[in-house]
């Protein structure tokens, strides 16, 4: 599985082989470079500051970030469940009570939100960006 920012980066690029197209400047390409992969880099580490933003501990934090990578190995369900089981097996390790553990996982389910409307937002501009190219 690829996320969507580096798909939609590369379908961007592919843009440049097209003939008859207007190809984008070397600044642009290198701008969208860096903001798709700091997107992809930002996505992975929201869940785990939800978590630590709605009273986890580091626990609950490893436990989103661990719970998102084995979630992956369940997808679609697995992605938006494993990072608040992770938080929430993390803070109950960690000692917590079922309502602390609770709410860093609903902070870890929020930081995976935030992170798939970042996504969805820089992903949109850019195909709506690679269309325009096109036409």
């Amino acid at each position: 599985m690829i996320p969507g920012p580096p798909l939609t980066l590369i379908g961007y690029c592919l843009v440049l082989f097209i003939p008859d197209t207007v190809t984008p400047e070397w600044y642009v390409i290198a701008f969208w470079s860096v903001i798709m992969i700091a997107i992809t880099v930002v996505d992975n580490l929201l869940p785990a500051w939800g978590t630590k933003k709605y009273g986890g501990t580091k626990y609950g934090m490893w436990g989103s970030v661990i719970g998102l990578f084995v979630g992956l190995s369940f997808f679609p369900i697995g992605l938006v469940v494993g990072p608040f089981l992770g938080a929430f097996i993390g803070e109950k390790i960690a000692g917590q009570n079922s309502n602390n553990a609770s709410k860093a996982g609903v902070g870890s389910f929020l930081g995976l939100m935030a992170g798939m409307l970042l996504k969805l937002i820089a992903c949109g501009f850019l195909t709506y960006q690679t269309v325009k190219l096109m036409l």
